[in-house]
């Protein structure tokens, strides 16, 4: 059979179920996987979305097939994959999700031995090529063996490990699971804090009764921002649909930028261990390396996605990386990414300065403004490329970087252009000292982009 080569993205395998990704297709990255990795015994998961359970058995009758043994940890959330893949020493793991899509999608998160993603460039189209070409080995004379395994109490124990439980306060904590895999997590966790918690769409149910569950969207937050202000909450926290991501909404009913966050958990992890390295990306605040520098630390510029910042944090012993999406990546989870550390991070930083998220934010908000990511459509990818040149051309009065699009780096201001990685698109994120001049050098930007 064939399969749409348009389902094998950057980062992952995704698109609409049963039209773009089916049994079939899961059946056959099954198989390619295994056959990519040579792979001998690997996991399997899922989320809570209706067509997961007949994806990841259709997956898992294709890693079998090709002779590796699975173990199918059940539904849990894509950081507890990682967790499982490091933890119990296998070569490779499969996660059933398409995170933060709509119902109507599904797709596939590969990672290969130490919780390693798989990307475009290194796997993914491999895999695809693979399948494509018709040159999958032939199946195993015999095939693997099945098992399963529960890791979610081995989980908690360890992301339980961050922190000190008995430095926390009793916060009232606003908590929105958009019923997603944080619903079955949360409360595992929180039973453990004194907080009081009110928690909203905590029943797992893949078809989002409530709202999608992709906080970057600002209709997914209006539950969660209309109770954190009508109970005086001291913080919201919001997840997406596979939990590997958390997003902060402070006491006001203000979603708190990535990047700020970032700051703040290098702040936390600085407390604790001065000097450390601190990787950030490309998009990111002043705020973040001004806050590393302040507490001794080293911060790091990075390019975006995991795969560079796994392998960039690995390369430096980094303690802790970045990205202004929500990934938060921690050396000691296996260099990997989670949702539930950096949420125990802020409610055990808030509890050792004694300060509300809001109050955390001030210093920030009143020197760092930031414009949010400003997308651009352009005709075609040519133009991609001209408009970088020619911005790295005008700018060249600043500190200009092109590790990922391009940077340029000004006293009072900085910005990062950089293209989409699947249609022709440029992506702007600026800052500056004040907000008249980030309006104006946002727009002089944007005109030079659009012109």
């Amino acid at each position: 059979m064939t399969i749409n080569p348009a389902i094998f993205k950057a980062y992952d395998v995704r698109g609409l179920y049963p039209s773009e990704i089916d049994e079939d297709a899961a059946r056959l990255i099954g198989r390619g996987f295994v056959s990519y990795l040579g792979a001998k015994a690997v996991a399997v998961s899922r989320d809570m979305r209706l067509s997961s359970p007949s994806v990841a058995a259709a997956f898992t009758d294709g890693a079998r097939a090709q002779g590796a043994d699975v173990v199918d940890y059940g539904m849990m959330g894509t950081d507890m994959m990682y967790f499982a893949v490091a933890r119990d020493r296998l070569d490779g793991g499969a996660q059933i999700t398409a995170s933060h899509n709509p119902k109507e999608y599904n797709g596939i998160k590969l990672v290969r031995r130490e919780a390693f993603p798989l990307s475009g460039d290194a796997g993914i189209g491999d895999i695809r090529d693979m399948i494509a070409g018709g040159s999958l080995p032939p199946e195993a004379a015999t095939p693997g063996a099945l098992s399963t395994m529960d890791v979610i109490d081995d989980y908690i124990a360890h992301v339980m490990s961050f922190i000190d439980p008995a430095l926390i306060k009793p916060f009232n904590v606003v908590l929105d699971a958009g019923n997603g895999i944080a619903g079955m997590v949360a409360p595992r966790l929180f039973e453990r804090l004194p907080c009081r918690t009110t928690t909203l769409c905590f029943e797992v149910d893949g078809t989002f009764p409530n709202h999608e569950a992709n906080p970057l969207i600002e209709e997914n937050r209006r539950d969660i921002v209309e109770r954190v202000v009508a109970d005086r909450a001291d913080i919201g926290i919001a997840w997406d649909g596979d939990a590997d991501r958390c997003f902060f909404i402070d006491g006001t009913g203000e979603f708190i930028a990535g990047d700020f966050i970032t700051a703040l958990l290098a702040e936390a992890f600085l407390l604790k261990s001065p000097a450390a390295k601190v990787v950030y990306d490309v998009r990111a605040s002043y705020a973040v390396k001004d806050i590393v520098g302040q507490y001794g630390g080293t911060a790091l510029m990075n390019r975006v996605g995991h795969a560079f910042f796994k392998r960039r944090m690995r390369e430096e012993g980094a303690i802790f990386g970045g990205e202004v999406t929500g990934h938060y990546y921690f050396r000691d989870n296996f260099y990997a990414d989670n949702g539930f550390i950096p949420a125990l991070l802020i409610l055990e930083l808030m509890s050792r300065k004694g300060q509300t998220l809001h109050e955390l934010l001030a210093p920030l908000r009143a020197k760092y403004f930031i414009s949010g990511e400003i997308n651009t459509r352009v005709p075609d990818m040519r133009i991609v490329q001209a408009k970088l040149d020619g911005l790295a051309a005008k700018y060249t009065s600043g500190r200009v970087y092109t590790m990922d699009g391009v940077s340029a780096e000004f006293p009072d201001w900085h910005f990062n252009v950089r293209p989409s990685n699947t249609e022709p698109m440029l992506r702007l994120n600026l800052e500056a000292v004040t907000p008249r001049l980030m309006e104006r050098r946002r727009d002089e930007v944007l005109d030079f982009i659009r012109g």
